[in-house]
């Protein structure tokens, strides 16, 4: 098999762009084959001791409303009445009916004490850059989201997580609108953020 150009692989990396669900296409659902395909990429990521810690919670259809729904209830239930935002309430409802397929990631501790917890959550991170990074080759928007309501008690206990897991973001995907422009983005040099020894 031949691997792909590093110029390939430079160009889907820098392609890839934070899409919002306020920019994808309610009417267009994501077939489950692409869907496993770029999941299964996901689990391909390094992890220490082959844990392989990530867990998948899709929500599609009228799923993404029970979603929405206990996003909203645990925001509510945990936020101090002078710190509660209304637009940040309504965002929650919204968002997750906007984008055809959400993905709550669940980092899932299997290592034990013999793995610390940051490199479990860093090879879920790892999983979702190549989940994102295989959305945008099929031509998905996609946009992680990591809102402090994830890590309430009553989020937690509607996942079914234990008190060792985390969940590490939510993932919308979704087939960008016809009309959209795809975005545009800059880094500062490389140079500026090396320390040669």
């Amino acid at each position: 098999m031949a691997l792909p150009s590093l110029a390939d692989t430079t160009a889907l990396i820098r392609h890839r762009r934070s899409i919002k669900p306020t920019d994808m296409d309610t009417t267009r659902e994501v077939d489950r084959s692409l869907l496993l395909e770029i999941l299964e990429n996901a689990t391909w990521a390094p992890n220490h001791g082959l844990t392989e810690p990530w867990r998948f919670h899709l929500y599609q259809g009228d799923s993404r409303q029970q979603l929405a729904s206990q996003m909203q209830a645990s925001y509510r239930e945990t936020t101090p009445s002078a710190e509660f935002r209304e637009d940040k309430f309504i965002k929650m409802g919204e968002n997750p009916l906007l984008a055809p397929v959400v993905i709550a990631c669940v980092m899932e501790r299997n290592g034990g004490d013999k793995i610390p917890e940051i490199e479990e959550i860093e090879a879920c991170a790892s999983a979702l850059q190549n989940l994102q990074l295989s959305a945008t080759a099929a031509g998905l928007g996609g946009y992680w989201s990591s809102p402090p309501m994830l890590d309430t008690e009553c989020f937690r206990a509607w996942l079914g997580l234990r008190a060792e897991d985390r969940c590490v973001g939510l993932i919308y995907l979704g087939w960008p609108k016809p009309e959209f422009k795809w975005p545009r983005s800059i880094r500062k040099p490389v140079e500026s953020k090396l320390v040669w020894h």
